[in-house]
């Protein structure tokens, strides 16, 4: 029982802490405990989710992927520059999907085989691909999708909107794909020690091309959602959501520096910062505040995260 309550320490107390949140707003607003506004942060946060997931393999193999809301914004751009050349909803989606993983790729392929430092290059990545989107749209907005893609966004099965049944399952995806299969376990080997890693025989290279990949793609179905919920593309869509995803990976457990990943704990993360958001709108607190909050969140994650690591170093020791 020790050696479990050890383990999932984190989440155990994150749930703790979303119980007290969502208590304290309950007491302040009448509508926050109603399934219709319950429905509603899970929708507004499936996207959310997704990208979150995407970013959880990243931090877990050592590294930070600052590029994500540029992705999701070109991704948009591409399916509707697509849309509006005739595709169907299927092929603009796909189109979409694999633009997000070359995206990706690239990144994964420079941090390789180039040295630069990841902050650097994916901060560059991301200026690079906002100033194309802006270019390609020209700052306006690309507008009217038909209906069919339009569904991928609003659509639903039952009381839940498509996008939070498909955050459902890559969840119970990616639990596997984490901790049960090879890949997930390089990925976290990647993060841990890169040398043992060689050492062992596996190419290095293409693991962190795949990793980054992965991200892509999470990037691109965001951008599905998004472009679908809004029947627009946005060349500023996905704004600031590479930090949103961030704070939450690195709440939810996940090391700053690599070599351990936290799935669950992420997904608490995304519905703490969430419920947080909804609390704040149905009293009526200024955005301002909901940035500074998530900002000091991730401040306190990145703290917590390298005393953690520190105290395991001083262990092993």
């Amino acid at each position: 029982m020790k050696k479990w309550f050890s383990r999932y320490s984190q989440q155990i107390f994150l749930f703790a802490v979303m119980v007290l949140i969502c208590i304290v707003l309950t007491a302040q607003s009448k509508y926050f405990l109603t399934w219709k506004n319950i429905r509603n942060i899970l929708e507004a946060n499936s996207y959310r989710l997704i990208l979150a997931i995407g970013m959880t393999f990243v931090i877990a193999s050592g590294v930070m992927d600052l590029s994500a809301g540029a992705i999701v914004s070109m991704c948009g751009v591409i399916m509707a520059v697509g849309l509006h050349a005739g595709l169907c909803a299927a092929a603009a989606v796909i189109l979409g999907i694999f633009s997000g993983a070359a995206m990706g790729a690239a990144n994964g392929i420079l941090i390789h085989y180039t040295g630069i430092n990841f902050f650097i290059l994916t901060l560059a990545a991301s200026g690079m691909l906002r100033g194309i989107s802006l270019m390609i749209t020209d700052g306006k907005p690309i507008t009217r999708f038909g209906q069919e893609f339009i569904f991928l966004g609003i659509g639903r099965i039952g009381e839940m909107q498509l996008s939070v049944i498909f955050a459902v399952l890559l969840v119970l995806l990616c639990i596997p794909l984490m901790f049960y299969m090879k890949w997930g376990n390089y990925v976290t080997a990647l993060g841990g020690s890169k040398d043992a890693l060689e050492k062992s025989g596996i190419h290095v290279g293409c693991l962190r091309i795949s990793v980054h990949m992965f991200l892509g793609a999470m990037a691109a179905v965001t951008a599905v959602i998004i472009t679908a919920r809004l029947n627009s593309a946005e060349p500023n869509a996905g704004m600031n959501m590479e930090l949103d995803a961030i704070t939450a990976v690195i709440m939810g457990g996940t090391a700053i520096s690599g070599g351990r990943a936290s799935i669950g704990g992420t997904v608490l993360a995304v519905l703490i910062l969430g419920v947080v958001r909804n609390g704040l709108t149905l009293m009526s607190v200024s955005s301002d505040y909901q940035q500074w909050i998530t900002g000091f969140l991730l401040l306190v994650s990145v703290l917590i995260s390298e005393i953690r690591v520190h105290k395991t170093r001083v262990l092993m020791k």
